[in-house]
């Protein structure tokens, strides 16, 4: 069916603006760390919010107040989780995971790479575009808990222990 009606497509414009609103609200409420650059947790959060939001939006058998509690419920819990994963390791470990060094002094470390699933290839297109044409000039080259892959270039090697909380997986 194409049209059911203006009062449907009047009830999702005054919904939809308000629970657009709701949102935009607690998202600044919460503040900048539920906007950051995200890690898997924060990808889940983001996707059960749109998912919410086109709840709210297109289903009668919701009402706005259940969908802005519902909102305000996945952003208290995203907000409790990074608070707790701040000051317990533990739960950092759990939600976020650690940073793997997949390269290491020119040498790419096998076995971590497999365990990240991440191909020589997409370790040197990171070198390429971090200038160096070759695994020999970087010192390391680390998976970043948000998926993203750092280069520590040979010129810039900071000294080993600033790299000793990266977890270096898979060498030998």
């Amino acid at each position: 069916m194409f049209f059911n009606g203006w009062e449907n497509l009047f009830r999702t414009l005054i919904v939809g603006v308000l629970a657009y609103a709701v949102l935009v609200i607690f998202l600044r409420l919460s503040g900048n760390r539920t906007l950051s650059k995200m890690n898997a947790f924060d990808l889940i959060v983001t996707v059960a919010l749109g998912s919410t939001l086109a709840t709210i939006l297109l289903s009668k058998d919701v009402a706005l107040a259940e969908g802005a509690l519902a909102l305000g419920l996945l952003i208290f819990l995203q907000f409790a989780i990074t608070w707790l994963s701040v000051r317990k390791r533990w739960v950092k470990r759990l939600v976020t995971g650690e940073p793997l060094m997949l390269l290491y002094r020119g040498e790419l470390l096998t076995r971590a790479l497999r365990q990240a699933r991440v191909t020589q290839d997409e370790v040197r297109a990171a070198l390429r575009s971090s200038g160096l044409g070759n695994v020999s000039e970087a010192h390391a080259v680390i998976l970043e808990t948000d998926g993203s892959l750092s280069v520590v270039k040979e010129s810039d090697s900071p000294t080993d222990s600033s790299l000793e909380g990266v977890r270096r997986a898979g060498q030998g």
